[in-house]
């Protein structure tokens, strides 16, 4: 079964954010448990958290289908001491933000080297930091979002998702999220029914559906190989629609959150029942 969805807003509180979801006809929804500009916030209270819990058991959303994201400011690959103590301290907290709301997945970014050091030596690090964040937590999988490759951010390349997840501890705690955007803007072109079948082949080959917790379905402002970042909504870019109807034929992709993260939030119900429409 698909688990189609949004990043929501949870604006006024995180127990605002499914309800934001039903209203769109979301089966699963994405979230940012604080403000995303920020390094720290304040602890959630007592009252947020008995509220989002009752709010996602009310409709019907169990934590495997929630998929929040952390502060875009974290970078865990950070090449200076400062800049990544900082950043594995914001990413520890935003774990345990998780396991308070009683989620089980945190999606994120997995950093850039700032061209400072090379890519083995910022996977390295960005591998240490989930290590270090999972012995701080407990329930909660670190899920590391692919990239477009734009400026010097790692993990556009299927082998470096790889390569971190073969220096985690706690294997069971580690997985991925495979933006359609990202990986056509990467080079992998998912456009075409060879193209398709290739890329799923290849991602199943080196880092394995068993570690897939989520996908984020974009279409793309930008060419394949691009190496640039721009959602585009369903249909109206240049990844175009072949793509969407695939996945939604495909086993695969069942049972984890399938978030749309497309530019204009005004569509997002049409975009889910588009999606539904092709399962059937």
């Amino acid at each position: 079964m698909k688990y189609i969805g949004a990043h929501v807003s949870a604006q006024g509180g995180v127990e605002n954010a499914p309800i934001n979801a039903h209203s769109i006809g979301a089966k699963a929804f994405a979230l940012f448990t604080k403000n995303q500009r920020q390094w720290m916030a304040p602890a959630l209270t007592q009252r947020s958290i008995d509220a989002f819990r009752s709010a996602c058991e009310q409709y019907g959303y169990e934590p495997q289908y929630i998929l929040p994201h952390d502060s875009y400011l974290i970078n865990l690959g950070h090449p200076e001491t400062e800049g990544l103590d900082k950043s594995r301290q914001s990413f520890i907290g935003e774990m345990q933000r998780c396991e308070a709301l009683g989620l089980t997945r945190l999606n994120f970014h997995p950093g850039s080297h700032l061209r400072t050091i090379d890519i083995d030596t910022c996977l390295a690090r960005i591998a240490e930091s989930i290590n270090i964040a999972l012995e701080h937590t407990r329930g909660v999988t670190a899920v590391i979002e692919n990239t477009a490759g734009q400026g010097s951010n790692v993990g556009y390349d299927f082998a470096h998702l790889a390569a971190i997840i073969d220096r985690i501890d706690d294997k069971s705690r580690v997985g991925v999220c495979i933006d359609t955007c990202h990986a056509f803007a990467a080079g992998y072109d998912l456009s075409t029914d060879e193209g398709y079948h290739r890329t799923w082949d290849e991602f199943d080959r080196i880092i394995g559906f068993e570690y897939l917790r989520g996908m984020h379905l974009n279409d793309t402002k930008k060419g394949v190989g691009s190496r640039v970042d721009r959602h585009e909504s369903l249909g109206q870019g240049i990844l175009g629609i072949r793509c969407f109807q695939l996945m939604m034929q495909d086993p695969r992709f069942d049972n984890i959150p399938l978030i749309l993260e497309t530019p204009n939030e005004d569509l997002w119900e049409e975009e889910i029942k588009l999606l539904y429409s092709m399962t059937k």
